[in-house]
Parts: structure tokens; C-alpha cells; sequence
């Protein structure tokens, strides 16, 4: 597909879609609570429909009227033994998620999905699940996918220390502790996005969280709820950034979603001198409007605590450095060889088609601003947030084109995305995009 180019301003207001972390939580907390649960702004992405099929496969009832989605809840012992394996598409979240809340039913369940999930390592979700007593393996006792999941009625209560920084796996464990008996205490490497400890809490549940320790008992009830899901600031990522960086630029991006272990890339753009102000929601601490405009941005460093804040966004954060003065270098973030793709080598090579000085390392980059980019074809390797980062990298482009394969992976987290980047382009009906 060919991508959008040459861009001299970039002007507008959006509202980005919803939350995909809290899109999937919310059907999730709604299946396995009591009553009726009516979501508002979910994200209708390819990842969390997946995740509307695989309850419905299990036996609950979930309307979309286009507006509104409403979970008919059955708790976690109304859910049914399926017929077939469950298809996860493409969808990280939703696979190790369920491999949490199967593993307190008893019966057996087979998970599955697209080529790129059947390459991503499901041992970290397994090893707790198995001190947990349930029997879980990939294909010929593998870690990867298809997965087996027999669950058990008698979850053992563990303490587990997490060798990694990952929300997925936390949240699998805590599905899982919820339907012990007893507590289970879990111990996070790094604070990572804690959607599921503030929904268990929102659905009527009770855990503790001090700093990094996390314990929560299981047998609890929960009952249905409304929610109201902000937009995704990962969503947002890309139009903050092609406002940092295209020239006489200014966007402004609505109801977006401030969770403080969400919100990284903010404190990146703050550091790299980006202009950007923020205008909190009047009923709702965690939501708000941004602006960003036009910057003469500087280098920095990226590690540490604040990488699972912001794992996300360190492709477009890369994007963001070739456009900065100076070295940029990004640490820490190994979790990014395993996501849809490996994200360190391909925002690597294909950055580096289009002329950015870029080099991967073992657990991050090193980028070298600013350059100037050129044209070339590029691929998405099948992620979307690599499609999205090439299509704002494509707006520095003067000269040439830029053809991006696989673009159809960007369905995955924000299909209207090329449509909405149209409209900030002020192209008009009939010219190139999406």
C-alpha cells in the first residue's frame, strides 16, 4: 500500500479509539462477573473481537449494538467446556489472559492462533500456572501455541516473583488466584500496567497493592458494572508524535487515557523538549486532552523502571529520536523481542530503509539524530504498531514514495487509523490513504 507523504502541516482534534488493555479486561471482568456489564467506547480492533468470540465460544452472552457492548455475566462457574479450540487471532493478550481464567475450570480447552501468536513464548504464563496445579503445554511439550489447558477446581495459592515485566503475565496469575483458595501474593520485577488490580476493584472485588507486591484472596464475587473505556494512549502515540515532528503542526487528542503506568512517553516527549500540555477530564483523574505542536527536540536516555510504562510506544518513541539532535539510546526493553514481531530489529531495518541512522542492541537501540528520510518499501512484519510508525515516518518523506507491505495488520489495534490521519492531512476525498 502506498503511504501518505510530504506532509507540511498536520492540523486537527481526534478522539482515538478506546484502551485495547481495558477493551479486553472489561469483557473479561464481565464474563466472569454476575449481571450485566454494558461497555461504552470499546476498541472494536481485530484483538479484542477475539476476545468477544472466545467468551462466546465458552458460553456467554455478548450484544454489540454498534454503541454499546453488554455482557450478560455467568461468573466464573457459569463458563462452558467449547466444542472447538479457541482462536485468538492475533491477539497476545487475550491468549495468556485466558490461560489465567481456564485455569480454575475444570475441563480442558485447546487456544490457538494466527502464525505470528504460534511463534510467541507462552513459558512465562505456564511455569506459575503449573506451580498452580494446572496442566498446561504448547505443541510436543513446547512453550508455543497451540496450547493445551486442563484447569483445576483445586488452585494451589503461590508467592510468585516475576522473573519479567509483563502485565499479560501478571494479570494470567491473578485470573488464576482469584479462583484459589487462599491468598496469592505476586511480586512484580517493575510496576507494569495495573488495568486488571483497578477493574478487579471496580467489578467489586477487593486486592492490595504496596509498591511492587501485589496479593489478592480467590473465591471472590463479582457483579456487573458499566464502563466507560478512554481512548488508547499507545493509539495516541502516533499522532503525538507526527505533531512533535512534521512541521507547523498542531493536534489535539481527546479523552485519552492517563493511568500513571501507562504514561511513559510523556515524560519521554517532556524530556526530548517536546511542546505538549495536558488537560485533565473534569470527572475522571485517569483521562484528558492533549496537545502537542511542533518542536526542536533533543536526545536522550530511556531504561529502567520506566520501560514497561511505555513498551508499547518505543517504536514511534524511535521514530521520535531520528528527529531529535543528538544520540538517543533505548534500554531495557528485551520484552520487545517478543512481541507481535520482533520489535527491535524490525524498527531497525526498516527505519533504516527509509535513511534513519539506527542500530539495534541486545535490549534496545541506538539512534542518531536527525536525519532526513527518504523513500523506500517497507514492511509491518504483520504488527501494527510497526505499520503505524512507518506511516508517520512516511510523512517527513519529500522525495520518492513509500509502499508499506502487510498494512492490513493495523486492523488489529485502530482501523479507522488511515482515515483519521487523513483528516489531520486535510487531504481531500479521492486522494491516497488507507
Amino acid at each position: 500500500m502506498r503511504l501518505i507523504t510530504n506532509q507540511k502541516t498536520l492540523k486537527g482534534t481526534l478522539e482515538v479509539p478506546g484502551d485495547k488493555s481495558i477493551s479486553h479486561r472489561s469483557i473479561m471482568f464481565g464474563a466472569i462477573a454476575k449481571g450485566t456489564t454494558t461497555i461504552h467506547k470499546i476498541l472494536r480492533g481485530d484483538d479484542c473481537l477475539s476476545t468477544m468470540q472466545a467468551f462466546r465460544d465458552l458460553g456467554v452472552v455478548i450484544e454489540d449494538d454498534g454503541e454499546v457492548v453488554t455482557v450478560h455475566g455467568t461468573g466464573f462457574d457459569g463458563l462452558k467446556k467449547t466444542v472447538e479450540p479457541i482462536n485468538v487471532g492475533n491477539s497476545g493478550t487475550t491468549i495468556r489472559l485466558m490461560m489465567g481464567i481456564l485455569a480454575g475450570r475444570p475441563f480442558e480447552t485447546t487456544l490457538l492462533g494466527d502464525d505470528s501468536i504460534a511463534k510467541r513464548p507462552m513459558n512465562r504464563v505456564m511455569l506459575p500456572l503449573r506451580q498452580m496445579g494446572v496442566v498446561c503445554s504448547g505443541t510436543d511439550g513446547s512453550q508455543f501455541p497451540p496450547l493445551r489447558i486442563k484447569g483445576t477446581s483445586n488452585l494451589k495459592v503461590i508467592e510468585y516473583k516475576m522473573p519479567v515485566a509483563s502485565a499479560q503475565v501478571k494479570s494470567a496469575i491473578l485470573f488464576a488466584a482469584l479462583q484459589a483458595d487462599g491468598t496469592t501474593t505476586i511480586i512484580e520485577k517493575e510496576r507494569t500496567r495495573d488495568h486488571t488490580e483497578e477493574m478487579i476493584q471496580q467489578f467489586g472485588g477487593n486486592i492490595q497493592v504496596d509498591d511492587r507486591t501485589i496479593r489478592v484472596s480467590g473465591n471472590q464475587n463479582f457483579i456487573g458494572q458499566e464502563v466507560i473505556v478512554p481512548g488508547d494512549i499507545s493509539s495516541a502515540a502516533f499522532f503525538l508524535v507526527a505533531g512533535l515532528i512534521v512541521p507547523n503542526s498542531e493536534i489535539t487528542l481527546t479523552h485519552v487515557g492517563l493511568n500513571p503506568t501507562r504514561t511513559g512517553i510523556i515524560e519521554v516527549i517532556l524530556n526530548m523538549n517536546g511542546q505538549i500540555t495536558i488537560a485533565k477530564s473534569a470527572d475522571s483523574s485517569k483521562a484528558g486532552t492533549i496537545t502537542v505542536s511542533t518542536s526542536h527536540l533533543k536526545a536522550t536516555e530511556i531504561g529502567g523502571e520506566i520501560i514497561p510504562r511505555l513498551i508499547d510506544e518505543l517504536p514511534i518513541i524511535a521514530l521520535l529520536a531520528t528527529q531529535a539532535e543528538g544520540t538517543t539510546i533505548i534500554r531495557d526493553a528485551e520484552e520487545l523481542k517478543v512481541k507481535e514481531t520482533n520489535r527491535i530489529d524490525a524498527v531497525a531495518k526498516e527505519l533504516s530503509k527509509l535513511g534513519a541512522d539506527i542500530t539495534p542492541t541486545e535490549d534496545g537501540l541506538i539512534i542518531r539524530g536527525k536525519t532526513k528520510l527518504h523513500g523506500g518499501t517497507v514492511t509491518s512484519y504483520g504488527d501494527h504498531r510497526i505499520g503505524m510508525m512507518l506511516q508517520i515516518a512516511a510523512l517527513l518523506v519529500e522525495d520518492g514514495t513509500v509502499e508499506l507491505e502487510n498494512a492490513e495488520a493495523i486492523s488489529v489495534s485502530y482501523p479507522n487509523f488511515f482515515k483519521d490521519l487523513a483528516g489531520i492531512c486535510q487531504l481531500k476525498k479521492g486522494e491516497i490513504y488507507g
